[in-house]
């Protein structure tokens, strides 16, 4: 008996490290559920990220129209490179696009573009992180479809890959 109370800790521990490395290995679910979705876009008011794009703010989407994007970036981001073919198809299929620049200044921002293409409408400035915190947004790159009503209808997280341009496209659509 003595010698089961000495390896009972050690039991309890390899036991424990089974079942954290088994919901490591095969997790539950790999999506990471969006807070916001559903919810109305934070009230907010950013800066011009750069001369070329007007400001941005949360009034913009509550304008009527319909469904566009909001795409969360930083011009020191790489995937925010790698997705910059699929936001510019998304433009040219018509879709408005506007952004927040994170933690940039606006000439890295004007080079990221310049290098990389224009999709957006408006650019603001988000320079404290404080509105991409406020969406729920840990990263670059998001993008978030917004409803003409400025209800928050769909969360992507990463960059946008060309296959994933069907389910943004079903999203766009599902918001109108």
């Amino acid at each position: 008996m003595k010698r089961l109370i000495l390896w009972a800790p050690l039991i309890v521990f390899v036991a424990f490290v089974a079942v954290f490395a088994a919901g490591l290995i095969a997790p539950a679910s790999k999506e990471i559920p969006s807070q916001l979705v559903g919810k109305p876009l934070p009230l907010f008011a950013l800066p011009q990220a750069v001369p070329e794009r007007p400001a941005l703010n949360s009034a913009n989407f509550r304008e009527g129209g319909g469904p566009r994007l909001l795409n969360i970036f930083a011009s020191w981001c790489i995937p925010c490179a790698a997705e910059a073919p699929q936001l510019t198809q998304l433009a040219q299929a018509g879709v408005p696009i506007d952004a927040i620049a994170i933690r940039d200044r606006p000439e890295d921002i004007e080079a990221f573009l310049a290098r990389w293409g224009n999709p957006y409408r408006r650019i603001g400035s988000d320079t404290t992180s404080h509105v991409q915190i406020a969406m729920g947004s840990a990263g670059v790159p998001e993008t978030f479809v917004i409803d003409g009503r400025g209800i928050i209808r769909h969360q992507h997280i990463g960059e946008i890959r060309p296959e994933d341009l069907p389910a943004i496209m079903s999203a766009l659509a599902a918001a109108r």
